[in-house]
């Protein structure tokens, strides 16, 4: 069955603690890819994400542009980052493990997404949509993310790990039509 991502009510968010007493929020604005969901055999799912760094976007113009140098994600040798599934693990008939490929900074390594299905609902147009909700927590310096600052109360500037939330609609493709991903 064919899908598309339905990037209006779709977000992929992370956070991270700043001077070890709150979390930094933001998001990617742009990205692209294919989820091929099977609502039959969920097990059979895949999903091909590539996220363009450059949409970094934490509300704060001059953390975001550290997070795209060097210190970071170097968005001058590495734009983006890519998430490839490698299988599907059902715990349940709403919950399962994804298990793919990170990749950011040239540098690949497994994560297992906790994913949560929503359901299939028929929106006023007519379209059949699939919601689903994920999340992981990753150390960013298993990926190279290396840069911090020691505090003077002790701790560090830049929390280690990041917590990872997305939010996925997707829209059901009538049969023999397939749509662009943007």
């Amino acid at each position: 069955m064919s899908w598309t991502i339905d990037f209006a009510h779709s977000h992929l968010q992370f956070s991270a603690r700043h001077m070890m007493i709150s979390k930094v929020r933001g998001e990617f604005e742009r990205f692209s890819g294919s989820v091929n969901f099977d609502d039959v055999n969920p097990q059979n799912t895949t999903v091909d994400i590539t996220i363009d760094l450059d949409s970094i976007n934490t509300r704060e113009p001059q953390r975001d542009a550290h997070l795209r140098s060097a210190d970071f994600f170097d968005i001058e040798n590495h734009p983006t980052m890519t998430f490839k599934s490698k299988r599907v693990e059902l715990i349940d008939d709403n919950r399962g493990k994804l298990v793919g490929d990170l990749s950011i900074r040239g540098i690949t390594r497994e994560v297992t997404l906790d994913v949560e299905y929503a359901g299939l609902a028929t929106s006023p147009w007519g379209t059949t949509n699939a919601g689903f909700s994920a999340s992981t927590t990753i150390n960013r310096k298993d990926w190279g993310l290396n840069w911090n600052v020691a505090l003077e109360t002790g701790g560090w500037l830049v929390g280690e790990k990041v917590n990872i939330a997305i939010e996925l609609e997707l829209v059901k493709q009538p049969e023999g039509e397939t749509a662009a991903v943007a």
